[in-house]
């Protein structure tokens, strides 16, 4: 009996968070960035829900976290017109958006995993974490 495995990709992720009032700390999760060498894959998958910020901060400036939250697929694809951090190879870009930062979006610490399909992945990581 042939048993047949899928191949294991590396990846590295990290989550998004929401942090409407960086005073207080409190976050919610929005989003999650997948970087994959190996499969050559940098994925954002984005989701904000309004009610669950609003919860958190009445006066949030919701256009804002979305326009940032653009900002960062933008970058992600590598779309020029998202300025300087969208013009080198992925991995820079993930670099990049995954550096620590104290602003409204913010994200987590990088983690690591092994996978066959990366945006199967990305896919997973927002039903786990996010949705």
């Amino acid at each position: 009996m042939t048993t047949v495995t899928s191949p294991s990709i590396g990846f590295d992720y990290a989550l998004l968070y929401a942090v409407p009032r960086v005073d207080r700390g409190e976050r919610i999760n929005v989003g999650a960035l997948l970087y994959s060498r190996e499969a050559d894959f940098l994925g954002a998958a984005i989701h904000l829900d309004e009610a669950r910020l609003r919860a958190l901060d009445p006066g949030v400036d919701v256009q804002g976290v979305a326009a940032a939250l653009d900002a960062i697929r933008a970058i992600c694809s590598g779309d020029r017109t998202a300025g300087p951090a969208a013009a080198g190879p992925a991995r820079t870009r993930f670099g990049w958006l995954t550096a620590p930062r104290s602003a409204i979006v913010q994200p987590s610490p990088v983690h690591c995993g092994i996978t066959a399909d990366p945006a199967a992945e990305l896919d997973r990581l927002m039903r786990r974490y996010v949705h």
